[in-house]
């Protein structure tokens, strides 16, 4: 059983920049593709960026590109998500997600690929 924790959400302001955290335990983490998604206030969660196995790839919504960065460190069973320019529109609990079944090269991006979540952390931004 795999357990995903968040970390590194918070209030900042508009151009602002947060580091998250998410911190894997009890599986081999180096065999998960791993994503982050958000959910937004009264809204859908939805996809945000992912990072393959080995890292040697990754893939983010329109809304992230150039703003964002995902990258991990399977040594320490973790990823992160850069979140840099940050809007408003960002408002929302962040989610990691890891998919076991994914092959070496792939990101998921979908929801339904993925099988483990963690609790999720808020981030606030004010205009």
């Amino acid at each position: 059983q795999v357990q995903l924790v968040e970390s590194g959400g918070g209030l900042v302001q508009a151009g602002g920049s947060l580091l998250l955290s998410c911190a894997a335990s009890g599986g081999a983490f180096s065999f998960y593709a791993v994503g982050w998604f958000r959910q937004p206030p009264g809204k859908e969660r939805e996809f945000v960026a992912a990072i393959s196995r080995s890292g040697g790839n990754t893939d983010y919504a329109d809304s992230a590109k150039d703003r964002f960065t995902i990258s991990r460190e399977n040594g320490k069973s973790t990823v992160t998500l850069r979140l840099n320019s940050l809007k408003p529109e960002d408002t929302a609990v962040y989610y990691c997600a890891a998919d076991p079944r994914s092959a070496t090269w792939v990101t998921p991006s979908r929801i339904q690929e993925y099988f483990y979540w963690g609790r999720g952390t808020q981030v606030t931004v004010s205009s």
